[in-house]
């Protein structure tokens, strides 16, 4: 047993040695390892599905309308003006549309570049900030230092929260990556005082903290504000930090970045704007409920669990190996080996800020995540040294590793019972994916990572490499299985609207109107290019204030459901069917006929 674990020790000193004489091929081989997992995770298939509703529709179509009028300071969408969001996200669009073309590549190509440059940012913050000083040698110290930046690399481009908003064309992930990169270059210049490159990474901290305003608004520059002021007390370093930060003037740059646009909208579209984003779309979202979202306090803890999957058992003995209640003993370290702790501030302040609001929703938490990759992979440095060059393992390691194989074994089995979960929302959906054999291959792909995951836990040896299970698990189950079933879920779901929507292109009549009714499905203005009335509920109020008596309008073109047009109380001699996709009819009618049923 000892000598086969010498014999594993010294051939991955050997390789280890390889890669240390060779600095500049690591640097290269890691760079290209990161743009391949990125590859995959960000940029693999992303245009292949159409948008998803609801709220991804809304911001590309507001792009699209950007794009076609030339107006880059109101956004709009299906006639009238959007002040949900900044523009940031739109233009982003725009420029992506004009390069690329208007279709959904381009509409989720911003967010996937946010994901992976900030994805880069956590590895480089690591690389240079994530080693241990209580190794004997800087060899070693390097060698835990590329260790922890893999890991957290391979984490950050393989858990559920930052590839599902990084495939998605919305701001969450815009703002998520923003406050990132402003959070990260703050700790650069705060780990590197009295360094030329201090203050280029100061600056960089007030550009992106005016586009994470421009991405989302004030919560932008709140978040960064709460986490670097409380970071900066604990560690009685704000004095001397604000001072070096040249407030004066990197507040300069965060105006003239994040100010203009604010200026001119309100200009154009006065107290209208003011009172729709800045009130109801912050103000009252963080202090009563908006749009049905509300949620209990204890609403992130399952978050967390599911965004960070499967690393996420890792993360509380993450937060407790961090020792914040030792605050003279954290006080005391060089400013260099406080990443930990500063990622604890960001993460709990996050987590908390957003408990506190009353609106309620899964992409809130997203800035918190990459907090929590950089708390996992410190703790795992730390760890992984001591548990390989011992036989008998401590037992939160234990205990922990333990977890991690439950949730693998719990993966494999829901994956296998996946089509008897599915509802009934999406007709054929169940049939079709049991037929397709996707689930017994998610199941196989998340049972041989549980194997793996065990057999490194338990083995001393291989015990510095028990993430491996994951990585390759979630690496697998992306490739071969997450991109296949969402392409199968869109050709249920989201083709017959699309193919609806081209049919409403060919067949529509000059001036005459689109209706919605039963369903609110933004798609359709992205897909018709149409002005469209969504009508979900008072019916028949909403289309006496629509076509009076006196309106010109002869027929209308209605896309809905079988169900819906028995609502309505239409027989079928009442309408024309056009085209019946999948579980939707488009029809057209007599207004007269309409309002007489």
């Amino acid at each position: 047993m000892n000598s086969k674990k010498s014999k594993l020790n010294r051939y991955f000193k050997t390789i280890w040695k390889s890669w240390e004489n060779h600095p500049k091929l690591t640097r290269g081989m890691s760079i290209l390892g990161l743009l391949f997992l990125s590859a995959i995770a960000f940029l693999s298939h992303l245009g292949d599905i159409g948008l998803i509703d609801k709220t991804e529709p809304m911001f590309v179509e507001a792009a699209r309308q950007m794009h076609l009028t030339g107006d880059w300071i109101t956004p709009y969408w299906n006639g009238q003006t959007r002040f949900d969001k900044p523009p940031l996200i739109y233009w982003l669009i725009v420029i992506a549309f004009q390069t690329v073309g208007v279709n959904e590549w381009g509409a989720r190509l911003p967010s996937a570049i946010a994901a992976i440059l900030s994805t880069f940012l956590v590895f480089y913050t690591l690389l240079s900030f994530g080693g241990l000083i209580s190794l004997e040698t800087e060899s070693a110290r390097t060698r835990q230092r590329w260790i922890g930046a893999w890991w957290g690399m391979a984490m950050m481009a393989l858990n559920p929260a930052w590839i599902a908003w990084g495939r998605t064309g919305v701001s969450d992930m815009l703002l998520a990556s923003s406050i990132t990169i402003s959070l990260l270059t703050f700790f650069l210049g705060y780990a590197q005082p009295k360094t030329r490159q201090q203050k280029g990474w100061y600056f960089i901290f007030y550009s992106f903290a005016a586009l994470a305003v421009l991405a989302k608004g004030p919560i932008g520059i709140i978040l960064p504000i709460l986490i670097i002021g409380g970071f900066l007390i604990y560690t009685k370093q704000w004095q001397r930090v604000l001072w070096e930060m040249q407030l004066l003037k990197g507040s300069l740059v965060f105006l003239i970045i994040a100010v203009p646009w604010f200026v001119l909208v309100t200009i154009a579209n006065g107290q209208a704007y003011l009172d729709t984003f800045f009130g109801h779309h912050n103000f009252e979202r963080f202090t009563s409920v908006v749009s049905n979202h509300p949620g209990p306090w204890f609403y992130y803890f399952p978050v967390i669990l599911v965004a960070l999957l499967p690393w996420s058992v890792y993360l509380p003995i993450a937060i407790y190996q961090v020792k914040f209640w030792q605050i003279q003993d954290l006080r005391s370290q060089d400013r260099s080996q406080h990443l930990g702790l500063f990622a604890l501030f960001w993460f709990l302040i996050i987590f908390g800020f957003f408990s506190l609001s009353a609106t309620k929703l899964p992409s809130y938490i997203l800035p918190s995540i990459p907090a929590g990759v950089i708390l996992i992979s410190l703790w795992g440095n730390q760890r992984n040294n001591i548990e390989s060059n011992q036989n008998k393992i401590s037992l939160p390691f234990l205990i922990t590793g333990l977890v991690n194989v439950i949730i693998l074994l719990v993966l494999a089995i829901a994956s296998l019972i996946s089509p008897q979960l599915v509802g009934d929302d999406t007709p054929n959906f169940s049939q079709l994916l049991e037929s397709s054999h996707l689930t017994t291959l998610s199941g196989i792909i998340w049972f041989i990572a549980s194997g793996i995951t065990l057999y490194c836990l338990l083995k001393p040896q291989w015990r510095r490499v028990v993430w491996a299970g994951n990585a390759i698990g979630f690496f697998a189950f992306m490739g071969l299985v997450a991109l296949p079933v969402g392409q199968l879920l869109d050709t249920q779901r989201h083709l017959p609207l699309r193919q609806l929507s081209t049919i409403v292109r060919q067949v529509r009549q000059p001036n005459e109107p689109l209706l919605v009714i039963g369903i609110f499905k933004p798609s359709l203005v992205y897909y018709t290019q149409q002005t469209i009335e969504f009508m979900t509920y008072d019916i028949n109020q909403r289309l006496l204030k629509l076509f009076p008596l006196n309106s010109p309008v002869d027929t209308v073109l209605i896309i809905t459901r079988p169900k819906d047009i028995t609502k309505l109380g239409l027989q079928y001699s009442d309408y024309q069917l056009l085209k019946d996709q999948g579980d939707y009819q488009l029809i057209r009618i007599k207004v007269k006929a309409l309002l007489k049923r």
